[in-house]
């Protein structure tokens, strides 16, 4: 009989956990903007006018914005209890970034500072993040991994 440690690549735990780790950031960075936007913000570097922006963001965007980092700390939870339920999780997120990210620069487009090259890095490696996380669930699905 095979113990859990041979079942279970090395991997998995790592990439769960560091997921884990940076979707929690994610989530983090979502409350403290929700509980006290204003000074959160300003203690990030934002300008008035970003911080002005954010604030006026539409209600539905919230929806979005929180399926988006919500989503991926569910589907990082998942990843580790070796649920198939992670790739559909981590889908969800995709659409709540999508969503929130095409308004942004498409529909009402950010103050300045918000497309500075620091911001555009950050933006880049979001999705970058979330698009590993969901081949990496797909494939450790499609391997047995998850259940």
């Amino acid at each position: 009989m095979a113990t859990l440690s041979e079942r279970t690549p090395w991997h998995l735990g790592v990439v769960g956990v560091v997921s884990l780790l940076w979707n929690a950031l994610g989530c983090y960075d979502y409350t403290m903007t929700k509980l006290d936007g204003a000074a959160y913000m300003s203690s990030m570097g934002l300008s008035d006018e970003a911080i002005t922006y954010m604030a006026q963001l539409p209600s539905w965007l919230t929806v979005f914005w929180a399926l988006g980092v919500w989503g991926s700390l569910l589907g990082s939870i998942l990843l580790l209890m070796r649920s198939r339920h992670a790739v559909t999780a981590f889908v969800v997120s995709l659409v709540g970034l999508a969503v929130s990210q095409f308004y942004q620069w498409f529909a009402a487009p950010m103050p300045a500072d918000m497309t500075a090259g620091p911001m555009i890095v950050m933006t880049v490696v979001i999705w970058a993040a979330l698009l590993f996380f969901i081949w990496y669930a797909r494939k450790a699905h499609s391997q047995g991994i998850l259940r």
